[in-house]
């Protein structure tokens, strides 16, 4: 079953990649290496990306896309 693809800036980076797995080939891909740290179940998405001096437009447009392509009948 589909998960739902909307994402918030307000969600935790945790909360992202365990909902969508794909997503964690992006953070990785953005410099981000929040995969086991333990600060991702309290870092939002805004939060990783200013502390990661990423934008954060570019990043969430990255992982909506990521999210997008993993639920297209395939």
């Amino acid at each position: 079953m589909a998960k739902t693809s909307t994402i918030s800036i307000d969600m935790t980076i945790e909360d992202v990649m365990t909902t969508w797995p794909v997503t964690v080939q992006v953070v990785m891909a953005h410099g981000m290496f929040c995969v086991g740290c333990p600060i991702s179940g309290f870092h939002t998405v805004a939060d990783a990306a200013f502390e990661h001096a990423v934008d954060l437009e570019t990043f969430t447009s990255d992982l909506a896309r990521a999210i997008a392509a993993s639920e297209e009948p395939g």
